[in-house]
Order: C-alpha cells, then structure tokens, then sequence
C-alpha cells in the first residue's frame, strides 16, 4: 500500500499593520490606566414599578368603545356561535362599536361572500 497523500501546504499569511492601529496601540502603551468609558457598562436606573400600580389604566378612556376587530377575532365568534355587539358588551360593560379594517373586507370577498353579519 502507498502512502495518503498530502493535502497542499497553506502559505501563511503576513499581517498587514494599518496606521490606525499603530494609532491604538501607541495611545494604550502612553496611557495604560486610560480607560474607555463607551466600552465600560454603565448602570442603568431603572425606577422600580410598584406591583399596587398593575391594575392602574387611563381614565381618560371611556365608553362608547371602538373596537378594532380582526379576522381571527371575528372566527372566535362564529365558531361559538356568539353575538358580537353582545359579547364585546358583556366583556367591557360599556356600548361598543366593532370597527373593522379595509383587509378585512377585501378577504371577506375572496372567501366569496359565505358569511353573512347582520
């Protein structure tokens, strides 16, 4: 049996030195206890939320609601064969309006029409 061959030899490649890392390199050899604070972690202050503040909401808001309704939402209901006026109303205790977007639309008509709102 003959010998493996061998594979070629890789010619090792000699580091070219720019001007902006002799730059960097003189700056560290100068100023060694020089540190560079972009490079460091700063802490950061996080103000600490308290957990009584979690049911807190905009007051501002009120009833009528605008609904923003989605294709998804709208299977939800069709699939348990809900109301939607009704059940967005027992859900938030208010009148609401279900809006919904042009896209929707557009794949009401792809579907062909099967589903009727009334």
């Amino acid at each position: 049996m003959g010998k493996a061959k061998k594979g070629p030899k890789f010619v090792v490649l000699k580091k070219i030195v720019s001007s902006k890392t002799l730059r960097k390199c003189k700056e560290d050899v100068l100023n060694p206890k020089k540190k560079d604070v972009s490079k460091e972690k700063l802490p950061q202050n996080v103000p600490s939320i308290s957990s009584a503040l979690f049911f807190k909401h905009n007051s501002a808001l009120g009833p009528p609601y605008l609904v923003i309704v989605d294709t998804n939402f709208i299977n939800f209901f069709i699939q348990n064969k809900l109301d939607l006026e009704k059940g967005m109303m027992d859900c938030l205790y208010a009148k609401c309006t279900p809006c919904t977007r042009i896209v929707l639309w557009l794949n009401w008509k792809n579907w062909g029409g099967n589903i009727v709102l009334l």
